[in-house]
């Protein structure tokens, strides 16, 4: 069981799904999704995993995006609970954090300590955002965690179309990865940051700079045929200790993922972000993962949070 409960603006709530029976076999989602105070402990060399949802589009209006994504994480409950469970380890479900009005940065510092409890409490941390100033929110907790305090070296994965690099007056859904960077060089530590999937037409000249400037490891979208994305993804791997990965939705093809605030003209294919999902599962360095900037709002039939559903359960696998 958990040591202690982080706090959160709104106390996890019954799941729901498709009913075939109580029994081990008929097992799904929402069936053996526990409320984190009451989650169990995990057998022998199993990390539990704790959700935490992060009901914020804030960053998204700064950014002049489409807004919706304060809806996600219950969407993506929705559509985790009806999937057949298959995992061995447990998980448990924390709650929401809950960005109100413009306060983003003070919801992204709940969230934070909310995530540095879990993880040092020895959970697999999982956030379901929110536009992708969740990924302020999740860095802030895995940096101030033990691990990384305690000088693992972590490496940041993100699976987007944007290099979220942007150099704004107020922080928003296009800056998060500049400010990891100020962060990590504040703390003195090297910022280790790889993006699969780079639109090259949805990012500027400055933006490709900066990330020549920090050194930052990327692919873009046309580029990202499996095997050369799987030998990406190992170099990057070798090189770090855990791993924080983010997938921000808009990474895939508009098809696959309409629900988004920038639907992809290009896009990745989904059986290669899986693959990356399941690459990074095996290398056993995953310390936090996030998903960012579903929008049920202008979703079609549920297709992007069932496809975010799906890649979650693969990552806990």
């Amino acid at each position: 069981m958990p040591s202690s409960t982080p706090a959160v603006d709104v106390p996890p709530q019954p799941w729901t799904g498709r009913f075939d029976g109580d029994g081990a076999g008929h097992l799904r989602w929402w069936q053996a999704v526990k409320a984190y105070d009451a989650g169990p402990s995990a057998g022998p060399g199993t990390k539990p995993a704790a959700l935490l949802g992060f009901c914020s589009d804030e960053g998204v209006r700064r950014n002049k995006g489409r807004v919706g994504a304060a809806n996600a994480p219950a969407a993506l409950r929705a559509a985790l609970g009806p999937l057949a469970y298959h995992l061995e380890r447990p998980v448990a479900d924390a709650g929401d954090v809950v960005v109100s009005g413009s306060e983003l940065e003070a919801g992204q510092d709940r969230a934070g300590r909310a995530v540095r409890d879990m993880l040092d409490a020895g959970q697999l941390t999982v956030v379901l955002g929110g536009g992708h100033e969740t990924a302020y929110a999740s860095y802030s907790g895995v940096a101030a965690s033990a691990a990384v305090q305690g000088g693992l070296r972590l490496g940041v994965l993100n699976l987007d179309a944007h290099f979220d690099l942007r150099d704004e007056p107020v922080p928003s859904s296009g800056t998060p990865f500049l400010q990891m960077a100020r962060a990590e060089a504040a703390a003195g530590r090297d910022f280790r940051y790889a993006v699969v999937g780079i639109s090259e037409p949805n990012n500027t000249r400055t933006l490709f700079e900066t990330a020549r400037k920090l050194g930052v490891r990327y692919l873009l979208d046309e580029d990202c045929g499996a095997d050369r994305v799987q030998e990406f993804v190992a170099g990057f791997l070798a090189d770090i200790d855990v791993l924080y990965l983010t997938i921000d939705l808009d990474v895939l093809p508009a098809a696959v993922a309409p629900g988004v605030s920038a639907p992809a003209a290009f896009g990745v294919p989904l059986p290669v972000i899986s693959a990356v999902c399941r690459q990074v599962a095996r290398s056993r360095k995953l310390l936090h993962l996030d998903v960012a900037e579903l929008n049920p709002e202008f979703d079609i039939d549920g297709r992007t949070a069932k496809v975010a559903a799906r890649l979650i359960d693969t990552l806990l696998r």
